[in-house]
C-alpha cells in the first residue's frame, strides 16, 4: 500500500481562489486492456453468457461504450485517452492483431493512447498497421524509431489537442526496458523517462501550451518518479502494472488521484474492468485547484450497447470452435492472477512449469523455469476450454532446452527477484527446484538454499532447463540465458505442452508445495 501518499491526497480538492477564467476537464481513461473485448469473471478470466445474463460479470467493449457515452453527457469538457497494451491476451488478439482493438478505439472516439509494451509483441509491423488504421495519435516520448522506417514518424512523442477553447498537451512513455518484454526489433531503442518528458514539456510550453497530461505505460512507482522530477506535468494517466487507484475500494493500491506535488496521478487496474474518470479544474496559468473522480466499475448495472454485442459475436464465431473445445477438467481454481504468481509460488506457475519439465525430462532437463509475466489468468474449477488454457498463455511462446552452469542459474534468480516490489514479470515459478528469497537485502543478493532435485546447487556444475523462448532469448531480463549452450528454441507451443500435461493427469488438483519461500 502506497500509504505515505495517503496524507497528500487526502484534500483531493486542492484549496484555491476560484477564478472567472477557471477551466474543467474530465479525462477518461483505459489502460491494459489485453483484448478483453468480451465480458470477464470476477477473476478476470472469461465469463459465460449464462453469467453475463446472471450479472456476474464485468468489463467488455459493450460496457465500455455505454459508460463512455454516458461520461461524456457529465461532463462539459472530456478527454478519452489510453495507457497502453490495448495488445494480447485472448484469441482475438492472437486472430486479428491490432485490427480489432482498433476498430473498437475509433468506435468510442479515443482521443490518443501510449504505445504499450505488448504493442511490441509482433514487431514493428503489426505496431505500423494499428497505427495507420485508428483515427486518434498513438504516442511515445521515451524512444528513437529513426532507424526504423516503419515507425519513424508513424509514433509521435507528443501532441496537442483542443477542447473547450482550451488546448492540451498529451505525451506517450513506454518502459525504458521493452526490448527486454517484448519484440521492438534492433532498430528501436528507448531511453530515461524523465528527460523524455521533461523535453516534451518544454516544447509544449514554448508552444503556450500550460496543460499537459502524460500517458504513462510505465507503472505506478515510475510515474511518482516522473511527477517527483520533472516541471510542468499536470496529470499522468498510467498503466502497466495493473494499479488499481480508488477511494473507496478497500483493497487499492492508494487513493484516487495520488497527488504528487501539483501532479494527479491515476490508472484504473486492467482488462476493461473500470473506467477512469477523473475531473480537473485548472487556474488560468494552467495550475490545477481540484482533482477529483473514481474508476467506474463496469459491473451489470452498466448496460452493454447491442451493436457492440452484435459485432462482438460476429467477430467472435472464427473463433468459437477453438476456443469451446474442453481439453481437461480443474478439482478447483487454478491460480494465475499476476497479484499472486509475481509475488510468490502460485498453482498456475506450478502447472505450467511442471508441465514443460514433464514433456523434456528424458532429454537430461532438470529445471523447469517460467516467467510470471507470461501467465495472464486464472483458470476456474470445473471443465477447462482450450480458449481458457491460451487465455492463460496468450503469446503463443515456443519450448524451449538449454544447458547453464549453476551459476548462471543463481543469476537467474536473483534476476527473477530483483523487481519483486514493482510486480515485475521476471518473478520466476520453477520445477525441479526450490529457492528462498528476502526482500530485505539488495537486489543481486535476495536468494538462499537453492536446490535442484533435493541436492544444493552446484555453481560449477551444468543443468538442463527447460523455459520458453521468450525467456530463453533474453526477455525480462534474463540476458544470461542469451549464450546457453546447446540451445533449442523451437519446441511445441507452450499451450499445447499444458494442455496435453493436463489431459494426462486427468481431473487436474491445483497445488503449491512451498517449492519457494520468502523469508
Amino acid at each position: 500500500m502506497l500509504s505515505r501518499f495517503f496524507l497528500s491526497s487526502c484534500a483531493l480538492a486542492l484549496s484555491a481562489s476560484g477564478a472567472a477564467a477557471d477551466y474543467s476537464l474530465t479525462i477518461l481513461h483505459t489502460n491494459d486492456f489485453h483484448a478483453r473485448f468480451e465480458p470477464i469473471s470476477r477473476f478476470d478470466s472469461g465469463c459465460s453468457d449464462e453469467d453475463n445474463t446472471a450479472g456476474e460479470c464485468f468489463g467488455g467493449s459493450a460496457r465500455l461504450v455505454t459508460a463512455v457515452a454516458e461520461a461524456r453527457a457529465r461532463s462539459n469538457n472530456s478527454i478519452l485517452v489510453d495507457g497502453g497494451d490495448q495488445f494480447q491476451g485472448t484469441l482475438f488478439y492472437t486472430y486479428y492483431k491490432g485490427a480489432m482493438a482498433a476498430e473498437f478505439m475509433n468506435l468510442m472516439g479515443y482521443d490518443a493512447m501510449t504505445v504499450g509494451n505488448h504493442e511490441f509483441d509482433d514487431g514493428p509491423e503489426v505496431l505500423r498497421g494499428f497505427v495507420d488504421s485508428v483515427e486518434f495519435p498513438v504516442l511515445m516520448s521515451n524512444a528513437e524509431f529513426a532507424g526504423e522506417p516503419l515507425l519513424h514518424e508513424a509514433i509521435m512523442p507528443s501532441t496537442v489537442i483542443e477542447r473547450g477553447g482550451e488546448r492540451i498537451g498529451l505525451i506517450g512513455l513506454t518502459p525504458e526496458n521493452t526490448h527486454e518484454l517484448a519484440s521492438p526489433g534492433p532498430n528501436v531503442t528507448f531511453s530515461d523517462p524523465v528527460a523524455a518528458v521533461q523535453a516534451q514539456v518544454d516544447a509544449l510550453a514554448a508552444d503556450g501550451v500550460n496543460k499537459i497530461i502524460v500517458l504513462s505505460h510505465s507503472g505506478l512507482n515510475v510515474d511518482i518518479r516522473v511527477a517527483e522530477e520533472t516541471t510542468g506535468v499536470d496529470v499522468i494517466v498510467g498503466g502497466h502494472d495493473n494499479t488499481l487507484l480508488s477511494n473507496t475500494i478497500e483493497d487499492a493500491e492508494g487513493p484516487y488521484p495520488i497527488m504528487v506535488g501539483d501532479t494527479a496521478i491515476v490508472q484504473a487496474y486492467a482488462y476493461g474492468k473500470f473506467l477512469g474518470e477523473l475531473n480537473v479544474t485548472f487556474d488560468d496559468d494552467g495550475v490545477i485547484t481540484e482533482a477529483v473522480g473514481e474508476p467506474i466499475i463496469m459491473d451489470a448495472s452498466v448496460t452493454e450497447d447491442e451493436a457492440s454485442v452484435a459485432r462482438i459475436d460476429e467477430l467472435a464465431v472464427p473463433l468459437d470452435e477453438i476456443r469451446n473445445e474442453v481439453v481437461a477438467e480443474a478439482a478447483e481454481m487454478i491460480v494465475g492472477d499476476r497479484g499472486v504468481c509475481r509475488a510468490e509460488e502460485c498453482s498456475g506457475g506450478n502447472l505450467i512449469a511442471d508441465a514443460m519439465l514433464a514433456r523434456v525430462a528424458d532429454q537430461g532437463i532438470q529445471i523447469g523455469f517460467m516467467n510470471s509475466g507470461g501467465i495472464r489468468a486464472n483458470i476456474e474449477a470445473g471443465e477447462i476450454t482450450k480458449g481458457e488454457v491460451l487465455t492463460v498463455l496468450p503469446f503463443q511462446n515456443t519450448l524451449s532446452t538449454f544447458f547453464v552452469s549453476g551459476q548462471t542459474m543463481l543469476d537467474a534468480l536473483e534476476n527473477g527477484v530483483s523487481q519483486h516490489e514493482d510486480g515485475s514479470g521476471r518473478f520466476p515459478q520453477v520445477a525441479g527446484m526450490s529457492y528462498t528469497f528476502d526482500l530485505s537485502t539488495e537486489p543481486g543478493s535476495r536468494v538462499s538454499d537453492v536446490m535442484v532435485g533435493g541436492e544444493p546447487i552446484d555453481p560449477a556444475a551444468t543443468y538442463g532447463v527447460v523455459s520458453n523462448n521468450f525467456v530463453r532469448n533474453g526477455g525480462d531480463g534474463y540476458s544470461m540465458f542469451v549464450d546457453a549452450e546447446n540451445a533449442y528454441d523451437f519446441g511445441p507451443d507452450l499451450a499445447d505442452v499444458v494442455i496435453e500435461y493436463l489431459q494426462e493427469q486427468g481431473p487436474y488438483a491445483p497445488y503449491t508445495d512451498g517449492r519457494i519461500t520468502m523469508k
